[in-house]
């Protein structure tokens, strides 16, 4: 490291005093503070940030219910933990029933009137086949009524399905295994698709037995992430403990709000220690690919015109303009095409010293 003395406006003057013809004695100039300075070189700079997150159920659904109905029984609570397909809870809707009943009677209908035609038709057809017994005109009246009859057939045999599927939502089952974390409905509430029955969900379903940890990473650091690196974490409800992750998915483009990637982790949760809705704070390493100029923080000047170092070529000062990166500790990224590996740099830089100004060794 060398040591450089810059002189100053005031020394000069007391010089310039000192030489005139006065025999007044020559005030004695103090010497000028060292400016230190140091050797310019690359290095893979490693940092870390911390961000707030969230934990969330890795699978999560709200409950509601298809068709107008009443609760006729719960089958679960809070906390209760269910399997796929397990049944929740049972409505009731008298109208449906009737609805099916009509449907059936209807179906009937159409299945024997079709059955009439058709066997009309066929009669006639076989007869058709004696020359002279039937008109063309009479087999195709026959048969035209025979498909009409059919597609009334099959549009009543739609409907008593539709009644059937509507009937099958009056009993709602757990779409995969989880908890039961929200219950809003009692028993002889009433619920449906439209109305004030609708405002919340019947019911809050979580896979807790996996976890989504969920955080938003500023622009400027999205690019030193990338799938399968581990993170670490910690909740208030556990301050001493660490827990890890690696990053499984990442959005691929910017939150336009927040200018932020959403990044996600899965969380192995089979003690379910860890509770949905829980704020973490999690620990990204950021490692450098490439190497990069870095330099302590003191050599970087920032002013209204920009950000720049000092370098020191022949015993001159010389303004190098630079863009900051990232910071850890007391050093900073810097990048500039202007600078190269060895050059020497002012370490406590500052406004006041000019470009060109002289450097006195």
């Amino acid at each position: 490291m060398k040591t450089y003395y810059i002189p100053t406006a005031a020394a000069l003057l007391l010089l310039t005093l000192a030489s005139c013809g006065k025999k007044e004695e020559a005030p004695v100039v103090e010497a000028e503070p060292a400016i230190e300075t140091f050797t310019l070189h690359k290095e893979k700079l490693s940092s870390q940030i911390r961000l707030p997150a969230e934990l969330q159920g890795f699978r999560q659904t709200d409950i509601y219910a298809k068709v107008s109905s009443y609760v006729k029984e719960l089958k679960v609570d809070i906390g209760s933990e269910v399997k796929a397909g397990q049944l929740l809870i049972v409505l009731e809707a008298p109208e449906i029933s009737s609805q099916l009943a009509a449907a059936e009677s209807r179906l009937r209908s159409q299945e024997a009137v079709y059955t009439a035609s058709n066997s009309t038709y066929n009669r006639l057809l076989e007869t058709s086949k004696v020359e002279g017994t039937i008109s063309k005109n009479d087999l195709d009246i026959a048969l035209s009524r025979k498909s009409s009859d059919y597609a009334q057939f099959q549009a009543a045999k739609a409907a008593y399905k539709e009644v059937q599927v509507n009937l099958g939502y009056l009993q709602i089952r757990a779409p995969f295994d989880g908890v039961v974390s929200a219950r809003n409905v009692n028993t002889g509430a009433y619920v449906g698709p439209a109305g004030k029955g609708s405002e919340l969900p019947l019911f809050t379903i979580q896979d807790q037995k996996k976890l989504r940890l969920a955080v938003s990473v500023p622009e400027m650091y999205t690019g030193y992430l990338k799938q399968g690196d581990e993170i670490s974490f910690s909740v208030r409800s556990f301050p001493n403990e660490i827990f890890k992750a690696k990053i499984q998915r990442m959005s691929g483009a910017l939150d336009l709000r927040l200018r932020s990637e959403r990044v996600e982790m899965d969380v192995i949760n089979d003690n379910k220690k860890l509770l949905p809705g829980m704020v973490a704070e999690v620990v990204l390493a950021l490692n450098s690919k490439d190497s990069t100029f870095v330099v302590p923080k003191t050599a970087v000047v920032s002013s209204a015109e920009g950000a720049f170092v000092l370098s020191v070529k022949d015993n001159v000062t010389h303004r190098t303009e630079i863009k900051k990166g990232r910071e850890t500790g007391d050093n900073v990224e810097v990048f500039s095409d202007s600078l190269t590996v060895n050059e020497v740099l002012v370490k406590a830089a500052s406004e006041e010293m000019r470009n060109g100004t002289p450097v006195k060794k």
